[in-house]
């Protein structure tokens, strides 16, 4: 076990100096932020100003507000001594080689024997860098690019030197992937690393495409995005997002480093971005690039005319088709097998881009899978693209990039020799490569195994993650199942219930599901059980089209036993004789958030989007997540040793009443929305092995369920204040009429109903207020309105 990094300095408060600065304040890391000295009398300006700048940025780069206090700005004329009590400097300047080298040397003579230092430059070679530099600072100097946003793209990529000690490299690779939540991979230092020399090269390629055949920018869009599995920016998108001046500068950068590379001439900038830089269009930043928004309608460029037009429709004949299969491995499968243009472009763009990762082993990365997760966590890329040569076919794929005129690698003839038919292999336990081949020729990688100009470091595999997918569909682990939920052995009698509905949102087989796991659990010699699930979201609420289509047909009773069914639900997750966890990550919205709350015990990812969005469809709460929320008030209100109870009332019901979504797990304690115990872990990978863990350490203390609640309500004036908030938001145009009548209702039931002056009241009390609250809301047209335009929209309506 390595000693913990407790303090940094990061060099460079520019875009990505602050946000990595940030992030690790996020880790709970205090931070020495520096940057050159102001002319001015007040010489930390520069640092001041470009730090209120990331301050303000979205999607926020702070987990709170609070999280800023960690860091301490500076500059490097006054504070370098700062430096002197940090265990790690990152570099993070102007990308040039000049003053990267003259920094490293002057606080080379001021950092501790024991603190690593790391340039977090995106291209310029790292053993210039370091030239120069004495050898006991050499063996503790590596590049660490982080990916932007640092705070939302998993990649680390890590990049040791020939003298870099091997503990440094270990050292950083647990702290980034325990403490910063990173997917690390270590990379050879090589023109773009591993993921920017892949990523551009597709990008480019498509560029050419659009260039050289006869297809649109949308067309070429639609083909590089979401219909793959890649981000929804897909190409052109992404490169006026990025700023075709960047863009530039990288393909520029990667030209000229790479002078003999058989693939050089792809980052050759094309004529027409030249231009559209010269004319000043660079993108998102300045509103045009290769896309234009204009009187609410977006335009793209017409590559012969340079102006911009409205969108052509799709020459793209089995889009429509292609697009409506949701498995997305079968998707790609008929996309790659269509004869019309669509496929045709798809499998040009797969062909060239798969043969030049299999091309770019060994000189980027020994070991494939690093190359495959460096495009899943610094891109987005949904299947990797080793991946999607299993899915494609070995042998079919080798064969069509014959047919292309490609020339296949020696690695790969080697394996097509030994009858290899698949790249990767999957055990029960995780998913790994299986015949990965280094320079030599030789299988290299094995599990936890990275490699670096020294040779290979066993890391060891994760012990602290437990991946669903290797379990969820094995009859051995699935202990129970219906069609829209299971239950899964996790070992150690600590059993999981998976939502499988679309969303993961609480339907009536859920629900149904729950109660039976609920049964299972008392009768079974099982320790605990977790909910939560491998998918990007724990549970996205109620099911809005079920509740719509009863209401819809008046079949209100059953809505009422469903709703009573609900609050049994919680009632008894919350009171269960054995512990339940709840492994939260992404967004937890609605019946999920009250799920979370029910739980009491909760293990989130620190990048978790909770909040009770129920007004947001003309509905309030009717699962107990404003009775939690009363009982929330009441123990605030009593921490601070008085019975005031309005300065709590008021937060919560903006915050419920606003529809607010937390911006991180912290967030949502502060919301009161998770308990102040709720365990946070900044890698999200390792939520269900801590939650396990949590179930047999409080098994192991004894576990009794807790107590029931009374809790302290504020009665009529409470109610009187709270409507007084709402008439006055009302009148300033801040809510609709339908608001305000929303958020008096919301308003009663937090107060305690009929109440006349603050009393302590049961849970079953405040059940009841929401149950007899909630009902009648749905049969209002405006809100039935409400949930039509959401199923429909994906966005709330302001009626």
């Amino acid at each position: 076990m390595f000693k913990s990094i407790q303090t940094i300095a990061v060099l460079g408060a520019g875009v990505m100096g602050s946000q990595i600065a940030a992030h690790f304040a996020n880790a709970g890391i205090k931070v020495y932020l520096l940057d050159i000295a102001s002319q001015g009398q007040n010489k930390n300006d520069i640092v001041q100003k470009s730090f209120q700048k990331a301050q303000k940025q979205k999607p926020p780069i702070f987990f709170t507000k609070s999280s800023s206090s960690r860091i301490t700005l500076g500059n490097f004329e006054e504070h370098l001594d700062y430096l002197k009590n940090v265990d790690w400097v990152i570099e993070a300047v102007v990308e040039n080689l000049g003053i990267k080298q003259e920094l490293f040397t002057k606080i080379s003579h001021i950092v501790p024997p024991h603190a690593i230092l790391s340039s977090n430059t995106s291209g310029l070679p790292l053993v210039k860098i370091a030239k120069g530099l004495p050898l006991s600072i050499q063996k503790r100097f590596l590049g660490t690019h982080f990916f932007n946003p640092p705070r939302y793209l998993k990649l680390l990529e890590l990049i040791p030197l020939q003298t870099t000690d091997e503990e440094v490299v270990k050292k950083i690779h647990w702290f980034g992937r325990l403490h910063l939540g990173k997917g690390v991979i270590i990379a050879k230092d090589t023109p773009g690393f591993i993921a920017n020399r892949i990523g551009m090269y597709t990008t480019m390629l498509a560029v050419d495409a659009w260039l050289k055949k006869d297809y649109t920018i949308e067309e070429i869009d639609t083909v590089t995005g979401t219909l793959i599995g890649r981000p929804k920016s897909a190409t052109f998108r992404t490169i006026d997002v990025v700023g075709l001046d960047v863009f530039n500068y990288v393909c520029e950068h990667l030209y000229n480093c790479l002078p003999d590379n058989s693939h050089r001439n792809i980052f050759k900038v094309p004529e027409i971005v030249t231009k559209l830089i010269e004319s000043g269009a660079l993108g998102a930043k300045v509103g045009h690039g290769f896309y234009k928004k204009e009187k609410g309608q977006i335009l793209s460029l017409n590559r012969n005319t340079l102006a911009y037009e409205s969108a052509h429709s799709l020459n793209l004949e089995n889009f429509r088709e292609i697009s409506k299969i949701k498995n997305l491995k079968k998707r790609l499968i008929k996309l790659y097998q269509d004869q019309g243009r669509m496929g045709e472009l798809f499998r040009y763009l797969t062909l060239h881009t798969l043969n030049y990762c299999a091309t770019c082993i060994p000189e980027i990365t020994d070991n494939p899978a690093d190359l495959d997760r460096a495009m899943s966590w610094g891109f987005g890329w949904e299947i990797r693209p080793f991946e999607l040569w299993d899915i494609l076919g070995f042998e079919t794929v080798i064969e069509d990039m014959k047919k292309e005129g490609l020339i296949i690698p020696d690695w790969i003839e080697r394996l097509q020799s030994r009858h290899v038919s698949s790249l990767y292999h999957k055990t029960l336990d995780h998913e790994e490569t299986t015949l990965q081949e280094s320079c030599r020729g030789e299988f290299c990688f094995t599990a936890g195994m990275v490699h670096t100009p020294q040779g290979s470091i066993l890391l060891g595999q994760p012990h602290d993650e437990i991946r669903l997918s290797s379990i969820e569909h094995n009859p051995d682990y699935v202990l129970w199942q219906n069609d829209e939920s299971a239950v899964l052995d996790l070992g150690s009698g600590v059993v999981l219930f998976q939502m499988r509905s679309k969303g993961n949102t609480l339907s009536k087989a859920v629900v149904e599901g729950l109660l039976s796991a609920l049964d299972l659990l008392a009768e079974k010699p099982w320790q605990g059980m977790i909910i939560g699930n491998d998918d990007k979201h724990y549970c996205a609420g109620a099911n809005l089209l079920e509740m719509a289509t009863l209401a819809q047909g008046g079949k209100f009773t059953e809505i009422a036993l469903f709703l009573d069914q609900v609050q049994t639900l919680m009632k008894r997750i919350r009171y269960s004789p054995k512990p339940i966890v709840s492994a939260v990550h992404g967004l937890a919205l609605g019946g999920g958030c009250e799920l979370l709350m029910a739980t009491g015990h909760v293990v989130a990812s620190a990048e978790s989007y909770i909040g009770l969005v129920e007004l947001g469809v003309g509905l309030i709460p009717g699962a107990g997540g404003i009775m939690t929320m009363a009982s929330w008030v009441s123990q605030q209100a009593l921490k601070m040793g008085e019975a005031n109870l309005h300065p709590f009332l008021e937060k919560v019901f903006k915050t419920v009443g606003m529809a607010t979504v937390s911006k991180s797990a912290e967030d949502a304690i502060n919301l009161g929305f998770l308990p102040c115990n709720s365990h946070v872990v900044i890698n999200s990978d390792r939520r269900l092995y801590v939650a396990k863990q949590l179930i047999s350490y409080l098994n192991q203390e004894g576990y009794l369920p807790p107590p029931a609640r009374e809790i302290l309500v504020a009665g009529e004036t409470g109610r009187a204040m709270l409507e007084m908030i709402a008439y006055n938001m009302q009148q300033g145009g801040w809510i609709s009429e339908y608001d305000q009548f929303l958020a008096n209702k919301l308003a009663y039931v937090l107060t305690g109903g009929d109440i006349t002056a603050p009393t302590y009241v049961s849970e079953d009390y405040l059940f009841n207020l929401e149950k007899t609250v909630f009902l009648p809301l749905l049969q209002q047209e405006k809100t039935q309105a409400r949930i039509e335009y959401m199923l429909k929209h994906k966005k709330a309506l302001k009626n």
